[in-house]
Order: structure tokens, then C-alpha cells, then sequence
């Protein structure tokens, strides 16, 4: 689809790489809905995007609240052709720390917010994806969920953040042949280290040592490069099934 007939939720959108996502696309002409928890960042975010964007409050790990938010964000666009999961915790931790094994509740949060949200807000927008007309080759829709390296390079301290992001990456393919009955594709993106609001507090010397750790080119990606990425993603249909990587080439070491 052209990223002008786009007409997207954005979850976790009010802030790091979903808010980049969301701009990118009102760049371009689609319209979005962000969908967070932080209400009062949400509805900033949305106004300084401008008329093309709207913000709804959204706890993905719950069913009722997710099928809220998009009922209100296909009224409020005039349809839904594609959902982006931008929605995550860190949930870092060491699974035998100093005071003991890792609190079984932090995993299991971890999960639910990372795993269990992605696949919640799928299911629920493919759903109602199935409805639309179909466009060029039959396409009514495109998902496209964050995964991350730590899928594939899990780091020490990263073992319930890696197995939700593995989870993430585990259920693209299925879910994309699942779904190609119905003419919506499923991609997952994996990216590296990102410059967000989370790195800015750290020291200069962290800082450094992180950007040198990758390839090429030697920095932290930034929000927009992923922001280009999801783009790529919806408007080229013959990408599904897939996990694309956006990380300059970096592989984590274990610590």
C-alpha cells in the first residue's frame, strides 16, 4: 500500500521508536492513532503531529482495552489497515542475582507486556483487517511487530527480556501464513541499539563504548532509521513471513 492510504495504530506510541514511526508516516500522508499508557505524553505527542494523528489510551496485555482502542481508532481514521506493536519493557535482570533467583512475577511481566501485548493487539487487528476491501493482490493489511537482536544474541541479565523478543520472532511466520488467507502480511523488525529516551541519562563513557561495539557505521541507530524500516515493510508487498534486522551489523557479546 502507499503510506498515504495508510491508516495505522501505533502502540507505544507515545514516545521513542513508536512516536518516530508515527511521524514518519504523517510525513508521508498516512494518518495514525498512538496507542500508550501515558496518557498525558500521548496526547501531546498526537497534537504536535497535527490533525493527521489522534491518541487513545491502551494497555496492550488486556483484551477488553485493546478491542476499545481499536474499535475507537477505526472510527476515528475511517478503517484499519495496519498495526505496528512498538510496545515494550526491558524487564532486565539476572536469572540468579544477589538476593536470589529472578522474582518469577518480573518474567512473567516481561512476557505479558512483550510477548502476550503483540500478539493481542495482532489477533485483534487482523480481525478486523479481514473486513476491508482487498487492494492490489488481494493485500487488506499489514502487521509489523518489534522484536529485538537480544532475540538472537541474548545478553547476561537479558534472559526474560531475549525469550519474550524470541517469542515475537517465533510467531511471524505462522502468523503470516495463518493470515495470508485473508490478505494481511506479518514482518517483524529486529533492531540493534537505538538512541531513545533510555540512553540519554547514561554516562559518556557507556555511551561511547556501546556506539563502538557496532560495525558500522560505529553509533546508535536512530528512531528514524526504524521508522524508515516500517515503511519498507508496508509498502512492499512481497515482504512478509519475516524478521528484518536493523542493527549496523552489531552482535551482542554476553555482557
Amino acid at each position: 500500500m502507499e503510506l498515504n492510504q495508510v491508516k495505522a495504530i501505533v502502540t507505544g506510541g507515545a514516545s521513542g521508536l513508536g512516536l518516530a514511526v508515527a511521524r514518519h508516516l504523517v510525513d508521508a500522508g498516512a494518518r495514525v492513532v498512538l496507542l500508550d499508557l501515558a496518557d498525558e505524553k500521548g496526547a501531546a505527542a498526537a497534537a504536535a503531529l497535527g490533525p493527521q494523528a489522534a491518541y487513545r489510551h491502551c494497555d496492550v496485555t488486556a483484551e477488553s482495552s485493546v478491542q476499545q482502542a481499536l474499535v475507537q481508532a477505526a472510527e476515528h481514521l475511517g478503517g484499519l489497515n495496519a498495526a505496528i506493536n512498538c510496545a515494550g519493557i526491558l524487564g532486565a535482570g539476572r536469572v540468579l542475582g544477589k538476593d536470589g533467583p529472578m522474582p518469577l512475577s518480573l518474567f512473567e511481566t516481561t512476557v505479558r507486556v512483550n510477548l502476550v501485548g503483540s500478539f493481542n493487539v495482532a489477533r485483534l487487528a487482523a480481525a478486523a483487517m479481514q473486513h476491508n476491501p482487498p487492494g492490489e493482490d488481494g493485500e487488506r493489511g499489514v502487521i509489523v511487530n518489534t522484536a529485538s537482536v537480544a532475540a538472537f544474541e541474548g545478553q547476561i541479565g537479558q534472559a526474560a527480556y531475549a525469550a519474550s523478543k524470541g517469542g515475537v520472532v517465533g510467531m511471524t511466520l505462522p502468523m503470516a501464513r495463518e493470515f495470508a488467507r485473508i490478505g494481511v502480511r506479518v514482518m517483524t523488525i529486529a533492531p540493534g541499539v537505538f538512541h531513545t529516551p533510555m540512553v540519554d541519562g547514561m554516562p559518556p563513557a557507556v555511551y561511547e563504548s556501546l556506539c563502538a561495539q557496532v560495525p558500522y557505521p560505529s553509533r546508535l541507530g536512530k528512531p528514524e532509521e526504524f521508522a524508515s524500516a516500517v515503511a519498507f515493510v508496508l509498502t512492499n508487498r512481497y515482504v512478509n513471513g519475516g524478521v528484518i534486522r536493523v542493527d549496523g551489523a552489531v552482535r551482542l557479546q554476553p555482557k
